[in-house]
């Protein structure tokens, strides 16, 4: 029972991601004066229509994403047509998806800060006794600013740069009493996992947990919105540069599947809940900012040469290089789909 509900607590929340990206073409597309032929939740065949105005709402059988069809790649000569507006209305209509991810993301941020009853800090209040990290030149009060060389935004960046640190051997930069102060070489200890071999650094210290505050509510979300930008971004490197495969790769049900592990081992934590909500919602409207044809970024890309050239492709050329990028990636979707439903029952 509790496996099914917390994967209904994940599909629930990623349905609602893809929504509100979906809502946010939809809603720029209307100010703009653009037509929108049909504003879909789901995918697959439609179990509900509903005509109004000049769109077709629909509610589609699988909750795994959304559309809001608007005849980008069709030449019409009525004035709501997309292609009739300008390029500026072209352009907030396509990239208003991801803005809205992006936004929903810092949003959920400033809750997640409201559940957890505050808002940490980098700077250092407490060590552990005999602390390495004391030893080594680190002090109470310390503002943490970068380890080995990566800007620090929030707690989450220090958890995560410690955490993939391998040597134990760390370089900081604090703020210390209003100066710049660089402390390098500080030597953690370290713990080795039986199991797997891995060396663990140990954290000696802790960081100041402040009471949330409208002063301080908005920079704390906005600075964990921007770490999980940066970890999307880090990530997407990565799989560029080959250390992850298309084996890695996670779609729609394992991205729900992840939510739903992540909800029943949590105890149903609602904080867990966010936090993992955040990273999805940002990692989608970054993807869809991506510069691939059949994706948002693709299409602004070609409204940016439009706006060089100051004269469009033709519908049908511009159409086809989308078609073909679509067909990419839903052949990209149906084996990670596979990967994700086989990992469901092969660990």
């Amino acid at each position: 029972m509790n496996t099914f509900l917390s994967i209904l607590i994940a599909a629930v929340f990623f349905c609602l991601i893809i929504i509100i990206h979906e809502l946010g073409h939809f809603t720029v597309a209307k100010l703009c004066g653009i037509r929108v032929d049909e504003f879909a939740i789901g995918m697959g065949p439609a179990i509900f229509k509903k005509q109004k105005g000049d769109t077709l709402y629909t509610v589609r059988l699988l909750p795994i994403g959304g559309f809001c069809a608007m005849g980008e790649d069709e030449e019409r000569d009525t004035p709501d047509s997309f292609r009739q507006k300008p390029v500026w209305a072209r352009m907030a209509t396509i990239v208003a998806g991801a803005v809205m991810n992006l936004i929903l993301g810092f949003i959920l941020s400033v809750i997640l800060i409201l559940v957890e009853g505050g808002a940490v800090s980098t700077q250092i209040v407490w060590f552990s006794e005999d602390a390495a990290s004391s030893r080594y030149g680190l002090q109470l009060g310390d503002e943490i600013t970068k380890i080995n060389g990566v800007h620090i935004f929030s707690v989450k960046d220090i958890t995560y740069q410690l955490g993939n640190d391998e040597d134990g051997v760390v370089d900081f930069v604090v703020m210390r009493n209003g100066e710049k102060v660089t402390v390098n070489g500080v030597k953690f200890a370290m713990e080795t996992d039986k199991e797997t071999g891995k060396n663990t650094l140990i954290y000696d210290f802790k960081v100041l947990k402040e009471k949330a505050t409208p002063a301080n509510i908005i920079p704390y979300g906005f600075k964990n919105a921007v770490y999980y930008g940066r970890i999307v971004l880090m990530s997407l490197r990565d799989i560029i540069v080959g250390k992850y495969g298309l084996n890695d790769l996670q779609g729609p049900v394992g991205i729900v599947t992840v939510i739903g592990d992540v909800t029943e081992k949590s105890g149903f934590d609602f904080s867990f809940i966010l936090d993992i909500a955040t990273l999805v919602t940002i990692n989608i409207g970054i993807f869809n900012l991506l510069p691939l044809p059949a994706l948002d970024g693709g299409r602004f890309v070609f409204l940016i040469i439009e706006a060089i050239r100051r004269k469009a492709l033709k519908a049908e050329t511009e159409g086809m290089i989308h078609f073909v990028g679509f067909a990419a990636l839903m052949l990209l979707m149906i084996f990670v789909t596979f990967n994700d439903v086989k990992n469901i029952f092969v660990k």
